[in-house]
């Protein structure tokens, strides 16, 4: 409990030293209007009140990922407390709250915007293409993983639960922002706040035997190496290029720029401590019951949650526990698609107040979600398929907004090194994925494994060399 401590401790302090830091280094403009206050629409551009934009971005950003990451991460032992502290401080925090801030100060551009306004247009074209097929794939995928515990929990049919949610996608999408959103994502943060507090006093109230640092990093149950399989693993508790996506549907409703901080670097220190506690426990249930039943099933993420939270917090506990969980994904599905809608719609420079101009955006995005929804229910291997390229995806969008963000300091002459080496460090991250995952490069250039490291590190270093010659270049 000693290292788990430590690292809880170091997050909180994370997010008022490193955070008030990285404010600075940003330096806002308070007395700047809002693009709420300048530009409302009564549909995407409405403002909010602080502690509603709160909840809503963490539930934008949290999905699956600080649950099921975190505890597929741990089996890596005490290397993901490590990733998701330092992670969530020095990579996750500061790429949300820097990528939300430029969206605030420039009317709430969407993420290919930003990433055009400084990678120039034709990185916006590929980017743009990139990002709408990431936010589809998280609408796909955010729907069977609720489906499957809802129907587990009730005696109705897994297909008439993803009916259920995805209506409700459509929902979510189309209507003004505070007509759903900003009224149910209140009362599901709660749930997911319960649950994770819950936990938290049980660590220490049942002092488990946790493993320590200092005992190593490995663990029997992981035979994957932990670069670069640990930071794809555990994204949304430490970097998620997806939440640079969600980051500019809050700053379209902010009614003040002082806010910035608390919402964007305090919504994903808040996911980091949720990533932290379930890194916890599941290290815990691993070390107590390996990662198999005795009939050899490999035990899921949800089974992990499942049991935990029904030993550790009651009945009424579990239940309200499991639909935190159930809640998470579905929050970031819909406002995944919500966030392609207005991407396709910026692109295309077509207005949102009509329903009309919505459902012309709307209906191809939701035709393509439904047919890779479908595929992954057709297919016994579709939804773990889908999973990884999502995984992959989602990691590889960080690094288009840290370099996107980068290039803006440097060109505001800011301290732009606070985004440079994340920038570095998650392109490696990528490339040696990309070396080795079967999903990408790995199936069909198998020997790419033995020189991964290499290519990273040289991925890595030319990425640096291209921006220190622009660099020279714009002085």
């Amino acid at each position: 409990m000693i290292t788990f401590s430590i690292a809880l401790l170091i997050l909180v302090l994370g997010y008022f030293f490193y955070g008030s830091f990285v404010e600075r280094v940003f330096a806002p403009d308070y007395a700047k209007k809002t693009p709420a206050m300048v530009h409302p629409d009564g549909v995407d551009y409405l403002p909010l009140p602080s502690w509603r934009i709160f909840m809503i971005q963490f539930l934008n950003i949290a999905g699956l990922g600080p649950i099921f990451g975190a505890i597929m991460g741990a089996k890596f032992g005490t290397a993901s407390y490590l990733w998701i502290v330092l992670g969530t401080i020095f990579a996750g925090a500061v790429h949300d709250f820097l990528a939300g801030m430029i969206s605030l100060s420039n009317v709430g551009e969407s993420l290919p915007q930003i990433i055009g306004r400084y990678l120039g247009k034709k990185t916006q074209k590929v980017f743009g293409v990139f990002a709408i097929v990431l936010m589809i794939l998280v609408g796909a995928v955010f729907v069977s993983g609720p489906a499957e515990i809802l129907a587990s929990m009730t005696a109705w049919n897994p297909f008439l639960w993803i009916a259920i949610i995805f209506a409700y996608y459509v929902l979510a999408t189309l209507l003004p922002i505070d007509k759903i959103i900003g009224r149910v994502y209140p009362l599901f943060a709660i749930a997911l706040i319960f649950m994770a507090l819950g936990l938290l006093v049980m660590l220490f109230v049942k002092q488990p035997d946790l493993p320590e640092m200092w005992n190593g990093f490995g663990t029997k149950y992981e035979t994957n190496p932990i670069f670069p399989m640990m930071f794809i693993s555990i994204a949304c508790g430490a970097i998620s290029g997806f939440h640079a996506t969600q980051s500019p549907l809050m700053a379209r409703c902010m009614k003040n720029v002082r806010i910035g901080r608390p919402v964007f670097y305090g919504a994903m220190v808040t996911e980091g401590i949720v990533a932290l506690i379930w890194a916890a426990v599941a290290t815990y249930f691993f070390a107590e019951n390996g990662v198999a039943d005795e009939s050899g099933r490999v035990f899921s993420g949800a089974a992990v949650a499942k049991s935990i939270c029904h030993d550790w917090l009651g009945s009424f506990g579990y239940v309200l526990a499991m639909l935190g969980i159930v809640f998470a994904p579905i929050t970031s599905g819909d406002t995944a698609l919500r966030s392609a809608r207005l991407m396709v719609a910026d692109a295309m420079g077509m207005e949102q107040r009509s329903i009309p101009r919505r459902l012309m955006v709307s209906i191809p995005l939701f035709i393509l979600t439904i047919g890779i929804l479908a595929y992954s229910i057709i297919d016994k291997n579709g939804f773990a398929i889908i999973w990884r390229y999502f995984a992959w995806c989602n990691q590889t969008l960080s690094v288009f907004t840290l370099w996107a963000i980068t290039v803006y300091l440097f060109s505001a002459k800011k301290l732009y090194y606070v985004t440079l080496l994340p920038a570095l460090f998650m392109t490696a991250v990528c490339t040696t994925y990309m070396c080795v995952a079967p999903e990408c490069l790995g199936s069909v250039f198998p020997s790419l494994l033995s020189y991964s490291y290499v290519i990273s590190i040289a991925a890595a270093v030319i990425s640096l060399l291209c921006f220190c010659a622009w660099a020279r270049k714009q002085k």
